[in-house]
């Protein structure tokens, strides 16, 4: 079964808060090969002008896949998450994230179509600090092969 077509256009409600730490930010930056300093030392984050330690930029994709399990733990959505191929990831960044971040994601799902036995389906996750100031923008494409593909 395709990939409800009619979730084009949708808004999810604002998600809670994801508090970063700065552990979380140390083992991303790990796993990414990131090797600044100000994504591990807080003496040189704070050197820079940040108020703590920084994330590598992808880590922004930990905060947005919070808020893309709402689609696709969304039954109506149709999404069969077994079949589905990671196709694009783009990033835009209004301020680096940094340790004690409270960050606050909506979801937009932009685009569901079919092509080739292929739901393609294009959301938007847009991340603000609770106070509403822009962090970063992160926009997915994920690839749904249908039964037959």
């Amino acid at each position: 079964m395709a990939v409800n077509p009619e979730y084009a256009g949708r808004a999810y409600p604002p998600n809670e808060a994801y508090e970063v730490g700065r552990e979380k930010i140390r083992e991303f930056a790990e796993a990414v090969g990131a090797t600044h300093p100000a994504h591990t030392d807080v003496d040189a984050a704070r050197a820079l002008g940040y108020p703590d330690v920084i994330a590598p930029p992808t880590f922004a994709v930990v905060v947005a896949q919070r808020a893309e399990a709402q689609l696709i733990n969304d039954p109506d959505a149709r999404i069969d998450f077994t079949r589905v191929v990671h196709a694009d990831e783009r990033f835009i960044h209004h301020r680096p994230v940094h340790a004690g971040d409270r960050l606050v994601t909506v979801l937009h799902v932009d685009a569901v179509t079919e092509r080739a036995g292929l739901s393609m389906v294009t959301t938007r996750a847009v991340i603000s600090a609770e106070d509403g100031e822009p962090v970063a923008t992160v926009t997915s494409t994920l690839a749904v092969r249908g039964e037959d593909a």
